[in-house]
C-alpha cells in the first residue's frame, strides 16, 4: 500500500532536539494554509495560531510552560514518574527556546465541537511540517492558561499545544506502531477484520 498522505505519515517522527537553522516564511505560511484547509464543526474553524520567533518570547513561553510542568511533576505517582524518566521526559523543556519557530494552537472554546476541530487541523499541520522536511512534537503544556496569559491571549481561546518547527537534531528512530489487527473491529468490539 502507497500513497502520498500514507508515505509522509509513515515516515513522521516526533522530534525534541533541533537544529539552529532559520525556516523561511513561506514554509510557515504553508503549514498553516495547510490547516485552515481542515475540515470543522459547522465550519466554524474555531482555531487560531501565533507564530513565536522572537527568542524573548519563545523564552517566555518555555519558562512559564516549565513551571506548569514542574507543578504536575510533582503530583506523579511513583510508577507514573518512573515511567516518565524512562521516556527521557522532564519538566525542562528546552525544545520550546531550540527550534527556531513556535506555533501554538489555540481553540476558540464559545464555538461547537472546538476542540475535535482543532486537532483535525493540528493532524494537517503534522503532516505539512513532514512533507516540508521539518520536524515537531506536539507539546501539550501540563497548564496551558498559564500560557496562554503569558501571550496575552484572550479567555475563550484555550491553548491546545505548542508545535515547535524546526529541522531535526533528533537521532531517536520513530516509535513502533500498533499493528491493524489490534486496532480495528468490524462491525462491533471484538470482531476481527481477519
Amino acid at each position: 500500500m502507497t500513497g502520498i498522505v500514507l508515505d509522509t505519515a509513515t515516515k513522521r517522527r516526533t522530534a525534541r532536539n533541533f537544529r539552529s537553522d532559520p525556516i523561511s516564511e513561506d514554509t510557515i505560511t504553508y503549514i498553516l494554509e495547510t490547516a485552515r484547509q481542515a475540515p470543522s464543526g459547522s465550519n466554524t474553524q474555531p482555531w487560531r495560531f501565533i507564530v513565536v520567533t522572537d527568542p524573548e518570547v519563545k523564552m517566555k513561553v518555555r519558562t512559564t510552560a516549565e513551571e506548569g510542568e514542574q507543578a504536575f511533576y510533582e503530583t506523579l505517582p511513583p510508577e507514573r514518574a518512573k515511567w516518565y524518566r524512562k521516556k527521557g521526559l522532564s519538566p525542562n523543556k528546552p525544545h520550546l527556546t531550540d527550534a527556531p519557530v513556535l506555533l501554538v494552537v489555540l481553540g476558540d472554546t464559545a464555538a461547537p465541537n472546538w476542540k475535535p476541530s482543532v486537532w483535525v487541523a493540528i493532524g494537517y499541520m503534522l503532516l505539512a511540517v513532514e512533507e516540508q522536511g521539518l520536524a515537531t512534537v506536539t507539546y501539550t503544556p501540563s497548564d496551558p492558561e498559564k500560557v496562554r496569559v503569558a501571550l496575552g491571549v484572550p479567555e475563550n481561546f484555550e491553548v491546545q499545544t505548542v508545535l515547535p518547527i524546526g529541522y531535526s537534531a533528533d537521532d531517536k528512530a520513530k516509535e513502533e506502531r500498533l499493528p491493524l489487527e489490534e486496532l480495528v473491529f468490524m462491525n462491533s468490539w471484538g470482531n476481527g477484520t481477519g
